[in-house]
């Protein structure tokens, strides 16, 4: 039996939107800051991670309950505008701007100004717009492409004239400070610094983005999980490191899975930063021969493994990784610490 490779994203999303890191997810850090206005609903729940759902028969005090940000009706002119921080200074490939909900409340029209600050921004920083005006419909995502190259930290986003946006995503990849972390262990995994998953075999529950996410689980849901598996072979998740380096050690935590947790695990790892093809299609098809970083381990419930440098080979810099767990079942959080090549 052959397992079916996993696209991470749907086909009919951009392709600046596959495999990306949300920059403007609450999860990995991102912060609201500051909104002209937040009647309805406030600035902090269009950056949340899950989507956004609605609730028929919801009310609150100003009036219906709305997943995301939403100002009142606008009676004097003008138009309204929010700040937000970036989980991590990045490098923009896109927006989804999602309406998702909103029928006759959506934000008509939007742009977005980008700016670059060591402190929380006010009107005296220089903002830079790097997405001009477009129209936005309601219930609906909305991708445009970023074509501006620079590291940000923060945005401002405009809203015209009012209204409602569910959630804000803003694909791209963080900037990492080569020089700065020269020599130093950094987790090479993490997706705030750059670390993306490939392909997986299966993420039938939970939320695998977040195995590369900071701290531990929240719940069972915050993690990579795969069904159960009625045949044989076993599941694995493919994952892209942020920088080529030498990983010195691993971390596998099943917080919270319990009676679904992996029996055991393995890691094997290549160096692909000499291939001049589409890495990310020719990653799969070759990921079954890389070489063992770490030889099958068994796991535990609920619990956090470390593996020191005398249980990782010394294979030299590597820029890929492949985990593969027996049979099936969740990982929480997967943490690879090293070095920069």
């Amino acid at each position: 039996m052959t397992d079916q490779i996993v696209a991470t994203e749907p086909a009919d999303i951009p392709a600046f939107a596959h495999n990306a890191i949300n920059l403007a997810s609450a999860g990995l850090g991102a912060r609201a800051l500051q909104a002209s206005d937040e009647f309805f609903a406030p600035l902090a729940r269009m950056l949340e991670d899950a989507p956004a759902v609605f609730y028929p028969d919801k009310y609150d005090d100003n009036g219906k309950w709305m997943d995301g940000w939403e100002t009142r009706r606008r009676r004097g002119g003008g138009h309204d505008d929010a700040v937000i921080a970036l989980a991590a200074r990045g490098q923009i490939d896109g927006f989804d701007i999602d309406t998702s909900h909103f029928t006759g409340n959506n934000a008509p029209a939007c742009r977005i100004e980008a700016c670059r600050s060591e402190t929380d921004p006010g009107d005296d920083n220089d903002w830079f717009e790097i997405l001009p005006m477009q129209a936005l419909t309601p219930d609906s995502h909305h991708f445009f492409a970023c074509a501006d190259t620079q590291a940000w930290t923060h945005l401002r986003v405009h809203i015209y004239p009012d209204g409602g946006v569910a959630r804000l995503r803003v694909f791209g990849t963080p900037t990492l400070d080569a020089a700065a972390v020269a020599g130093e262990e950094i987790d090479l995994a993490a997706s705030l610094n750059g670390g993306r998953i490939i392909a997986f075999s299966d993420a039938h529950y939970g939320t695998y983005q977040r195995l590369l996410a900071p701290g531990r689980g929240l719940n069972m849901g915050d993690g990579w999980e795969t069904r159960r598996r009625r045949g044989p072979g076993h599941d694995w998740i493919i994952i892209a490191l942020g920088n080529r380096g030498v990983i010195s050690s691993a971390t596998i935590d099943t917080a919270f899975y319990k009676g679904n947790f992996p029996d055991s695990c393995s890691i094997q790892a290549a160096d692909l930063s000499d291939f001049s093809g589409d890495v990310d299609d020719a990653v799969v098809a070759s990921s079954m021969f890389w070489e063992p970083l770490l030889e099958s381990v068994k796991l535990s419930a609920d619990n956090v493994h470390e593996f020191n440098s005398h249980q990782i080979a010394e294979i030299g810099p590597v820029t890929h990784i492949r985990l593969n767990i027996f049979p099936d079942g969740g990982v929480s959080r997967l943490r690879l610490p090293g070095t920069l090549a």
